[in-house]
């Protein structure tokens, strides 16, 4: 898949060269006389959807600002001034609707949202082999379908545009609900369309795994944890899937797509525009690899304070300290999954892991309630930690054993804030007093989209 993205990048390349050098139209929209033709076509528009989820305003930067600093996981760390500032409005809840961060996260998202609904649209017109076809259409599903759910979750009403927009079309808001009923019926056959795994350069596509992983996480939001059973069962019999033996052989890029694996945005380094931002954007100090160290998305005292003396995931997950080049130890606490040393400063090659197998049975037990093969499922996770069972007789309530479990084991991986909202927990009250429950458990819509579109009600 990497070699895929490599491909993408020459392409581009090649034609920017072309007499079309000064159309700048995005792909969705130019050309379509001459592109959308041919089976080739289709794969070179589907990788560019898989690039651009690479891109700043999705998994690049905004979702981790919207989904970890916003809940009670990370801070924007110690810098809340210039460019920071936006950051810090974010964690306290005090941003508003023309927040950078915000708004690039709706519009990066709605353009990869674009580019799948033209895919959708023009597929069935030309002939190409069926599995091919069939594949396709299931990724361009699931990455809209991926797309869609964390708008839903960050904006709550938003337009569902399942075609490709036309100008004088006039979008229209839906509400949650709508959106995550249209991603069951897309997830279900995205699903059914994909194969079950890859091989050679095609690793890292989309599979049946990952829509359903998907699928299911949508089915608990909508409160059908019975269906949702069905989906995480089906997942752990028939696509196999495997806990690895050792938390820190999940991270890393020498352990990227491992059996635990079930998606994650591939990122390559080399120069390309291609590389990620986490290294830089989350370490500490320059003393640590190439290039910046911005101390964002920093781990809150709660969450360290969250983990047992014995965990083995805290030091896999975070630092709170690191030894600087004069051989100090300086007290810093800064997230160490995204780790690497780029050759050159935010172009790395580690990927971001979206869903991975560990996600899953934690889900099931969710979709099961308190029983005792939910237990077995969270001990599962609760072993490879190092840590002791837990039972019907330990302190709290499921939900809070649950959560918790989640919060820890699945850290600074963008599931902590729906995780809050989908549990309907009150925990970042103890961040940010300005949190009321109702008013501000959704983002802003951009200021710019309610000015150019008049019929949008604002959060």
């Amino acid at each position: 898949m990497k070699r895929i993205l490599y491909i993408i990048f020459f392409t581009a390349c090649f034609n920017s060269c072309s007499d079309d050098f000064t159309d700048l139209a995005p792909i969705s929209n130019r050309n379509e006389a001459d592109f959308y033709n041919t089976s080739a076509d289709f794969e070179v528009a589907i990788n560019a959807s898989y690039s651009g989820l690479q891109s700043t305003g999705v998994y690049g930067r905004g979702y981790w600002t919207m989904f970890e600093m916003r809940s009670d996981n990370t801070d924007q760390g110690p810098d809340a001034t210039g460019l920071a500032r936006q950051y810090t409005e974010i964690n306290s809840f005090t941003e508003d609707a023309l927040n950078e961060q915000v708004s690039s996260v709706w519009s990066e998202s709605y353009k990869v949202i674009s580019n799948c609904n033209v895919i959708l649209a023009r597929i069935d017109d030309v002939e190409m082999d069926s599995g091919l076809k069939s594949r396709i259409t299931g990724e361009a599903l699931f990455i809209r379908s991926l797309m869609f759910y964390h708008l839903a979750v960050a904006y709550g009403n938003i337009p569902l545009q399942l075609t490709p927009f036309v100008s004088g079309d006039e979008l229209s808001q839906v509400d949650q609900s709508t959106v995550l009923n249209q991603l069951i019926l897309d997830l279900t056959d995205a699903e059914a369309g994909l194969p079950v795994a890859y091989s050679g350069n095609n690793v890292g596509r989309i599979t049946k795994g990952a829509a359903a992983t998907l699928l299911a996480k949508v089915l608990l939001s909508t409160g059908d944890d019975t269906a949702a059973a069905t989906v995480l069962r089906r997942i752990i019999s028939d696509y196999g899937y495997e806990l690895l033996d050792d938390y820190a052989d999940l991270w890393g890029i020498g352990n990227e797509n491992n059996a635990e694996s079930i998606f994650e945005i591939q990122y390559i380094s080399g120069g390309i525009g291609q590389g990620s931002l986490f290294t830089n954007d989350f370490s500490p100090s320059t003393d640590l690899q190439t290039g910046s160290g911005f101390a964002r998305n920093r781990p809150t005292i709660s969450l360290m304070e969250a983990y047992e003396d014995e965990d083995l995931r805290y030091d896999v997950s975070m630092g709170d300290t690191y030894v600087n080049l004069e051989g100090e130890t300086i007290e810093s606490r800064y997230v160490k999954k995204y780790w690497s040393d780029p050759a050159i400063e935010n172009d790395s090659d580690i990927n971001f892991v979206v869903f991975r197998y560990a996600d899953v049975l934690l889900m099931l037990a969710e979709a099961l309630g308190e029983t005792s093969e939910s237990y077995d499922l969270i001990n599962d996770v609760r072993e490879r930690a190092g840590l002791d069972a837990i039972d019907v007789t330990t302190p709290g309530t499921f939900s809070d054993k649950l959560l918790n479990e989640r919060r820890l084991e699945l850290a600074f991986e963008n599931h902590r804030w729906p995780d809050l909202k989908r549990f309907d927990s009150d925990s970042k009250i103890q961040e940010a007093e300005p949190f009321i429950t109702g008013t501000r458990e959704f983002f802003f819509i951009p200021q710019r989209e309610i000015d150019i579109n008049p019929n949008f009600v604002q959060n």
